[in-house]
């Protein structure tokens, strides 16, 4: 049985930028060793497996895999299932709902720009500020020094929790991609509170601006689920607009302007946006465009 799939860029508004993603199709029934196999076939830092559309309500199941398992939720398997699934005319209206581990994800398609797609998660997890012990020994792991911080860092997600740790902009362009594991430093985290969801990402900022208007340079590290390095990630914008909250950069909320994947030659732009009240998040977003690149059939496992 084949199986038919599209690859795209997601969070770009050319191919062959922003982060690559491969939506296989009619995937319902396979068990999660295949999926992870043909996840690893591809070797993004994602593929996503979505089941078959409701057409009255727009619902669809999806399964999000890294080469090193199976992820609760992401921002650019969303994005980009969501745009796949209507590229084909499986989704005909302007809005969707992703039902993944982390529950329901709405989705939203741009009324002029049909290649732009928002996301919409609630917050589940804050944490913070981190003990500065702790953010060191983060640092240290990128090849970097306490003189580089640049800020208070959060563990704060939407359905996949990361560290958002806030550095100088020189810092973000020296650092260099950790092997440790960040479970090593769950027992830490968890000292300033329980997490809800997986701990899976440390995302390196350089925040510039005045609320509710910011702009970030970002590198996102996952060595975890053996992503070195994630050209865009969609659920790490959304826990920064949590932690930026919370740190007093947009009380009342406000709106990123997310540049990440420079480094690796994989420009990206992410546009991220948060509903706050006196520092608390009540709801986050992320919009990107998508780029198709290819379209084929596989035999799965």
């Amino acid at each position: 049985m084949a199986l038919s799939f599209d690859v795209v860029d997601v969070f770009t508004d050319r191919p062959f930028a922003g982060n690559q993603l491969a939506v296989v199709h009619g995937a319902s029934s396979l068990p999660a060793a295949d999926c992870l196999a043909i996840t690893r076939e591809f070797n993004f830092s994602e593929s996503v497996f979505p089941g078959p559309a409701d057409p009255e309500s727009g619902e669809y199941a999806a399964r999000i895999f890294t080469p090193g398992g199976e992820i609760p939720f992401a921002g650019h398997p969303t994005l980009g299932a969501a745009w796949s699934l209507r590229s084909r005319g499986l989704l005909t209206s302007p809005s969707a709902v992703q039902l993944c581990g982390a529950g329901r994800i709405a989705v939203r398609f741009g009324e002029q720009d049909r290649d732009r797609v928002e996301l919409r998660a609630t917050p589940r997890d804050l944490v913070g500020p981190l003990d500065d012990e702790l953010v060191a020994a983060l640092l240290a792991d990128l090849g970097l020094s306490p003189a580089d911080r640049a800020g208070p860092a959060y563990a704060a997600g939407c359905g996949l929790t990361f560290l958002h740790v806030p550095v100088t902009d020189d810092a973000v362009t020296r650092a260099t991609p950790s092997s440790r594991p960040l479970g090593e430093y769950a027992k830490a985290v968890a000292r300033g509170g329980a997490l809800a969801d997986p701990l899976e990402g440390l995302n390196l900022v350089a925040v510039t601006g005045d609320a509710p208007e910011l702009a970030v340079h970002a590198r996102v590290f996952v060595p975890g689920l053996l992503v070195p390095e994630d050209p865009a990630t969609g659920s790490a914008a959304v826990g920064l607009g949590v932690a930026l909250a919370a740190a007093g950069r947009l009380p009342d909320g406000g709106h990123l302007d997310i540049t990440q994947g420079l480094e690796m030659g994989r420009p990206s732009r992410l546009h991220a946006r948060v509903e706050a009240d006196a520092g608390t998040a009540s709801v986050c977003y992320v919009a990107g465009r998508v780029c198709p690149v290819m379209r084929g059939e596989l035999t799965p496992p």
